[in-house]
């Protein structure tokens, strides 16, 4: 294992920096902007914005030889999102993100998804509501497949990022999306006294393209049974913080029929996964969760794998955090671990291992809090542009 050391006397300062701005604006709760325009008419606003420095090793190809070479030192807006929401009537409610993503990442600029410097409506929907247990949701929305990207807000993760795999760190998504998205149609809902929730999506996918040359639908699922607390809305958390006892046991699906080179090559995935979120009898709390997916001809490469477009395989997902009871100074403190493995099918190309510790320090709730962490990518066998990669990731996150 190669790790470059030349980072470590540069980058002491960024800590130092982000926790002096973020004691600044720690006093910021988590309650939004409520109002209400009538009887039945109210809604909420919030804003909430992740800044990160990373330090990546052999990022770029400094040269243009085809060899990754170059380090990159990246200061960025991870995420900065306005969102509002409400109902206008029991019936029917709104729910949008004006988002920004990866502003200022090197070599990133796609401003229709607000990625670099642009701004998009990254989720965008209306539902209508004839009960809890039945509701169509139609607009920009999570693709109910993943319990990473499917479910779990991302204001609100026990790792620093998504899995690598999911568009983590500087990992890419595998399956068809716009950001994590699709412009669909969902129907979900909760059952058997909020114990049982299902999602059933059908959307566009990859659009018409040479992929696509016959404008096909994207049609994706999944359920999840919850065995002690629900979980109820459409986004989850990735960890409770010791305000739910979680157990819950999820299977997704997602298929699209697509063309790689020519050739007809249904994609399909599915996945099984469960997460377990345990309150602690000291204050403290447990959260644990693992994931497996398989991938039959992935609409999309996985950056830094040697998994392509068109490819087989299957990923493997673990992670785990302890959040420390009572407060350290004036927040209280989560060390987590994550690990992943990308098992690629086809002949000739080798697997990936990506693993990682980092810690989140809270000062109130997830909104306001600060994280670090170490991402280690591990190739089974490296070549000139998929090498190994270590990633180090300080963040502030800051909202109300």
């Amino acid at each position: 294992m190669k790790i470059s050391k030349k980072w470590l006397g540069r980058i002491w300062m960024v800590p130092l920096s982000v926790t002096i701005l973020t004691f600044c604006m720690a006093s910021q709760a988590w309650s939004g902007y409520k109002f209400q325009i009538n009887e039945s008419t109210k809604g909420e606003i919030n804003f909430w914005t992740q800044a990160w420095y990373q330090y990546v090793e052999d990022a770029n190809d400094s040269n243009g030889d085809g060899i990754l070479d170059k380090d990159v030192n990246d200061f960025m807006i991870r995420r900065a999102y306005f969102s509002i929401s409400g109902e206008a009537t029991p019936y029917l409610g709104f729910f949008t993100h004006i988002a920004a993503d990866r502003i200022g990442q090197d070599g990133l600029n796609d401003s229709s998804l607000g990625l670099g410097s642009g701004v998009a409506f990254r989720d965008l929907w209306i539902t209508l509501k004839h009960s809890d247990a039945l509701k169509l949701q139609v607009g920009r929305m999570y693709v109910p497949f993943t319990r990473n990207y499917g479910t779990t807000s991302t204001k609100s993760l026990l790792t620093t990022d998504l899995d690598w795999t999911q568009g983590g760190v500087r990992g890419n998504i595998f399956y068809p999306s716009k950001v994590g998205r699709d412009d669909s149609a969902t129907l979900w809902g909760n059952l058997m006294n909020d114990k049982f929730q299902y999602r059933l999506m059908v959307g566009e996918g990859v659009e018409s393209s040479s992929q696509n040359p016959d404008d096909n639908l994207r049609f994706a699922g999944r359920v999840s049974v919850n065995f002690f607390d629900p979980e109820t809305g459409w986004f989850n958390q990735g960890t409770y913080l010791g305000k739910k006892h979680i157990l819950a046991v999820g299977l997704g699906a997602d298929t699209q029929e697509l063309e790689f080179g020519g050739q007809a090559k249904d994609y399909f995935a599915w996945t099984a996964d469960i997460h377990y979120d345990k309150p602690l009898s000291n204050g403290g709390a447990i959260t644990a969760e693992a994931a497996y997916i398989n991938i039959e001809s992935g609409a999309n490469s996985i950056t830094y794998t040697q998994f392509g477009s068109g490819d087989d395989g299957a990923i493997y997902s673990l992670k785990a955090g302890y959040l420390f009871p009572g407060q350290i100074g004036i927040g209280q403190l989560q060390p987590f671990a994550h690990y992943e493995y990308i098992d690629v099918d086809e002949i000739g190309k080798d697997d990936t291992s990506v693993y990682g510790i980092g810690l989140n320090y809270f000062f109130k709730g997830h909104a306001n809090k600060l994280s670090f962490d170490v991402a280690y990518v591990d190739q089974e066998q490296a070549t000139a542009s998929v090498q190994d990669h270590l990633a180090v990731t300080f963040q502030v996150a800051v909202g109300f």
